[in-house]
């Protein structure tokens, strides 16, 4: 299978699995940065027989101090959500979002790291369903408890690499910086105390992985994206943002050409947090 066929899906290939009553586990992970809390949305319609997933209360675990706003939660956490949520083993698993892929490619990579199997991405997310033409239904979905079981437990160390702000400071990679260029340059920064970004960092927006319909750019445009940022197989790659989200869809565009690369969850979150460490401001 191509690495772009194992990271993403098309709202075409979910409908047919629905039609012919294939077994599938729909995941809406609907969550933004200025509206975290997607279920009110969720209840009005989605995907039919979705179940809402909470980035804030099931893709992190807040009980952890010091690491960003949104630290990773354990895998015998997961495990429990993903059950509740009807997740099967060798039953594959599709998540979507309505906002710039973030929510998706969150509980894509939380998933994957945890090491389940056979998790994808829905490309262009429920607008590409709505595109389709596809139907939504409305109100809560409840399903059978699922039987998957987490593989790793540290998602700091789990079946996906992850950079410490200790690794990050000591160099020796491409680190990209995946927030908006006005926060990268330190000129607004909405939620963290500190402005700026971390020194030597390049800037990539995520969405500059997106097409303007909300897919992810194709591979010839995505390598060519990412070789214009001095990203190649051969070298070492991190990823960052605000908090350990955003930074997870330029991580799956990079996945869908078979790149390797590591997220820093704590993000810009973490490394502002200590006084101690450099902040540089600026387009460079």
């Amino acid at each position: 299978m191509e690495a772009r066929a194992q990271v993403l899906t098309t709202a075409a290939e979910l409908a047919d699995l629905i039609r012919a009553r294939a077994p599938v586990t729909i995941l809406d992970v609907r969550w933004r940065l200025d509206e975290p809390d997607g279920h009110a949305a969720y209840l009005q319609g989605h995907i039919p027989g979705a179940v809402y997933v909470s980035l804030e209360d099931e893709l992190s675990d807040h009980t952890i101090t010091g690491r960003g706003r949104h630290p990773l939660p354990s895998g015998r956490s997961i495990e429990a959500s993903a059950r509740r949520w009807g997740m099967r083993e060798d039953v594959p698993t599709v998540v979507y979002d309505d906002w710039n892929r973030a929510g998706s490619a969150r509980a894509w990579w939380v998933l994957t790291a945890a090491g389940f199997a056979n998790v994808r991405i829905l490309d262009g997310g429920l607008s590409a369903w709505r595109s389709a033409g596809e139907r939504l239904m409305s109100g809560p979905v409840t399903t059978p408890p699922g039987n998957v079981t987490a593989l790793q437990n540290d998602l700091y160390d789990g079946a996906r690499p992850t950079l410490s702000a200790q690794e990050v400071l000591a160099r020796g990679l491409t680190l990209l910086d995946a927030r908006a260029p006005e926060r990268f340059r330190g000129d607004v920064e909405p939620v963290d105390p500190v402005a700026g970004h971390i020194p030597g960092a390049t800037n990539l927006p995520s969405t500059d992985v997106l097409a303007g319909d909300g897919t992810f750019l194709a591979e010839g445009a995505l390598a060519k994206l990412f070789s214009e940022h001095g990203i190649d197989r051969d070298k070492r790659v991190g990823a960052y943002c605000g908090s350990g989200v955003s930074a997870t869809v330029t991580l799956a565009a990079l996945a869908t050409l078979g790149y390797g690369a590591a997220l820093f969850p704590g993000s810009w979150s973490e490394w502002s947090s200590d006084s101690a460490r450099p902040v540089a401001r600026g387009s460079e």
